[in-house]
């Protein structure tokens, strides 16, 4: 059965303390109940003041009652709602007398789930709800109203109808094959398939940007021991969270740190040395800090650079063979402040040398803060720290989602420019755009199918 064929109903929110409370009644019954609770029947989008009772016709509440008819009402269904006093037990009564007229008690998320079933809201839109409820900072908060209103989703629904006209340029080459004109020949699709990978990388950018702002960065702070991690996550935390000696191995389990900076989260992990042990303590630590840093976002790597150039290379090169082949990583040169100038600048060459130049290595010192407000500025960037105010919210999904559809659309490319049959470029672009349709829910065949009998004169 149609789970909107039946009414639903749930406290939408109020405590005690705010003095208010609202109840909320959406599907067919709404209208029923608000005669039977109201003792007549509201006008739609009208507030009223009335008395809110039982079936029986006892008084429960009195408050403000507002009557949504369907299609104008978040669900699409008709709404009740009931703006009572926030005391936990009346709104509970005014709940159960709704169950007693004929609804059921929602559950978690429904209203928004129907929204989405009735297409007042793509799943996209639908996510947001959630993120609004749950932000943590205004930053968050400018995100997840964009993404409610649909800023992310137009562009999603712009890049699904560039593949669609895709799809049937080359669609057209496998319907046609004895046509004079050699469609997959025209230089004009390969422009539009060149100006769709270039949308789909930017969009991409902006959604693990708009991840991040959502979830956090997650990152592990790795390296030998002694290299000064604890102090490093001490020095950021601006406490003194983790234990910090002289004796090699002091951290055995992994220790966080949840930091905010300019509106984005930061979740900062110390971890245990990593190094060869007999210990089985410090062999289970190193083997949490090495799982941890296979979730990470980044890694900081600390190394201490006040150790001669030679052991240097050696602690580089060791700790190159830890980490994961793939992942973002900040080489952080600690102890710096150890050193005279020359020392220093030998350290700091060695570690370029040995990571690359194009790695990004930070001279720091978690003793002196040497280095620091650089690191904080180099995190708050990747973290999504002081957004753009076009920024929107997203989801792991969404990253794994648009990476397939750059990953398909980039194969279609280069099938094409090899010349391969039309039907393989073609069944990449359906996987793309299925994969696209995924993120907001709609998607269909038929849009396909509108699209190939709207554009071309088939029957002609």
């Amino acid at each position: 059965m149609d789970q909107r064929a039946d009414s639903i109903v749930a406290i939408a929110s109020g405590t005690a303390r705010a003095g208010v409370g609202v109840v909320r009644v959406s599907g067919p019954l709404a209208l029923a109940i608000a005669r039977a609770m109201l003792g007549r029947e509201p006008l739609p989008r009208r507030a009223l003041r009335a008395r809110f009772v039982d079936a029986a016709g006892s008084f429960v509440d009195d408050g403000i009652a507002l009557y949504f008819a369907a299609p104008r009402s978040f669900t699409g269904e008709d709404v009740l709602e009931l703006h009572g006093h926030g005391n936990p037990l009346l709104l509970a009564q005014l709940v159960n007398v709704a169950v007693e007229l004929g609804a059921r008690h929602a559950r978690p998320g429904e209203f928004s789930e129907r929204a989405f079933l009735n297409g007042k809201m793509d799943l996209a839109q639908a996510e947001a709800v959630a993120d609004l409820i749950a932000a943590g900072s205004a930053a968050q908060l400018r995100a997840a109203r964009r993404s409610l209103d649909g800023v992310f989703s137009h562009q999603v629904e712009a890049l699904l109808a560039a593949l669609i006209r895709l799809r049937v340029w080359v669609e057209a080459a496998i319907d046609f094959p004895a046509e004079e004109i050699d469609f997959l020949a025209d230089p004009e699709l390969a422009r539009m398939l060149a100006a769709l990978l270039d949308d789909l990388a930017a969009l991409l950018a902006q959604v693990r940007s708009g991840q991040r702002l959502r979830d956090g960065l997650h990152c592990v702070i790795v390296g030998q021991p002694n290299a000064g991690k604890s102090s490093l996550l001490n020095a950021l935390a601006g406490s003194e969270r983790a234990i910090v000696t002289a004796i090699a191995g002091t951290t055995r389990d992994l220790l966080r740190e949840v930091l905010a900076l300019d509106g984005a989260e930061l979740t900062l992990v110390d971890s245990a040395g990593l190094r060869d042990s007999a210990d089985p303590v410090e062999i289970e630590g190193v083997r949490r800090a090495r799982a941890e840093l296979e979730r990470a976002d980044l890694a900081l790597v600390v190394v201490d650079g006040s150790v001669d150039v030679q052991q240097l290379t050696l602690d580089l090169a060791a700790l190159a063979q830890e980490l994961p082949a793939t992942g973002e990583r900040l080489w952080l040169v600690n102890q710096l402040d150890r050193l005279g100038p020359a020392a220093r600048a030998a350290a700091l060459a060695a570690t370029s040398v040995r990571v690359g130049e194009d790695a990004t290595v930070l001279p720091i010192s978690a003793v002196t803060g040497e280095g620091l407000d650089a690191l904080r500025a180099l995190l708050r960037e990747r973290a999504g720290g002081l957004a753009d105010p076009g920024s929107f919210s997203a989801r792991a999904r969404h990253v794994a989602a648009l990476t397939q559809v750059l990953g398909h659309s980039q194969t279609a490319a280069a099938l094409l420019a090899e010349g391969h049959t039309p039907e393989l470029i073609a069944e990449e672009l359906r996987a793309a755009g299925q994969r696209l349709g995924e993120i907001t829910g709609r998607y269909s065949a038929d849009d396909l199918l509108g699209a190939i009998f709207g554009s071309f004169c088939i029957g002609k």
